[in-house]
């Protein structure tokens, strides 16, 4: 529909369930891009049919093992050239995963449709406080324009705040 403010679309989706491959949940979003407007991100109403399985223990335990670390965690290559995600760097690639959806939501138009190819480096930065924060760059595959684009983010996420993304 295009009305006065803007363009909507309508969307259904399959969420996969991020602990149990096999599981999915339908959603339905409706997306609005203002008229000319380049530097406002578009508004996302959203509504889950079904549960979201709960991942506050798994959250944890990632806390818990990053925070126990005698040296900052460093890694390359997620997934590898084979598509491979070692199962200890899920998390980074799930926090890699939520990062490239916001910098998606900051940069998109309705002519662009970018997705994450890879985490290209990921390095830990220790901190003061109780929050984790992670130096990632990710390459952004943009699918009109077939370039893949690097994009610096740091991540700071703790279990019970979630993650918080700057470019």
């Amino acid at each position: 529909d295009i009305d006065d403010v803007g363009h909507k679309y309508y969307l259904e989706l399959e969420l996969a369930d991020v602990l149990d491959k096999d599981r999915s949940v339908s959603c339905t979003a409706e997306v609005l891009y203002h008229l000319g407007s380049t530097s406002c991100a578009p508004e996302v109403q959203v509504t889950v049919q079904g549960e979201l399985r709960s991942t506050e223990e798994a959250d944890q335990e990632f806390y818990n093992r990053i925070r126990s670390l005698e040296k900052e965690l460093v890694a390359e290559n997620i997934p590898d050239s084979h598509g491979h995600v070692p199962p200890e760097l899920e998390p980074l690639h799930l926090l890699a995963w939520v990062a490239s959806g916001y910098v998606t939501w900051q940069n998109s138009t309705e002519n662009t449709k970018f997705h994450l190819a890879q985490v290209k480096h990921v390095k830990q930065v220790k901190r003061n406080d109780e929050d984790l924060q992670f130096d990632y760059v990710l390459l952004l595959h943009e699918m009109v324009s077939q370039e893949v684009l690097p994009w610096q983010v740091t991540v700071l996420w703790h279990p019970q705040h979630g993650a918080r993304v700057s470019q």
